[in-house]
């Protein structure tokens, strides 16, 4: 895998019915390591309507992915599997406790490209908000027929 990758993440939350599906997905360009057997992904981010990005760091394991935002939203989030892990999520209109209940974390790794499926549950201020996937697609940008130009 090389350094400069091209990063898609898809969420999808689960309301009460399926077809209530919330998706979001975005492309990015970041730069992948990987380091004592973890990889990482470093990306930044840009809100619309705020000229101050967040800088992101994801850095996941076998049966385990963590998230750090920083910059005008800050959290670390750990998605552990069987596990369930509180953070404060913290934006520009306030704090919000969210609990992450995660239920599987699948990782696909090939030679130019790397994929995270991960299950979970989320909770907002203790009362159960929704269940969640999300999927993350890392591949090499040099390899990849996707352009942001």
């Amino acid at each position: 895998m090389t350094q400069e990758v091209l990063l898609t993440l898809r969420g999808l939350q689960f309301d009460q019915r399926e077809e209530d599906a919330d998706k979001i997905e975005m492309v990015t360009v970041g730069d992948y390591y990987k380091r004592n057997d973890k990889h990482y992904v470093v990306y930044e981010e840009v809100t619309e309507g705020f000229s101050q990005p967040t800088k992101n760091r994801l850095k996941f394991s076998e049966h385990m992915l963590e998230l750090s935002r920083n910059g005008l939203v800050n959290v670390h989030m750990v998605f552990q599997e069987s596990k369930k892990n509180l953070t404060n999520y913290n934006t520009p209109f306030g704090q919000i406790l969210i609990g992450i209940d995660t239920k599987k974390i699948r990782i696909d790794e090939q030679e130019d490209n790397i994929t995270v499926d991960v299950d979970y549950s989320l909770d907002v201020n203790y009362e159960f908000l929704s269940d969640c996937h999300i999927r993350i697609n890392i591949c090499s940008k040099e390899n990849s027929s996707f352009s942001l130009n």
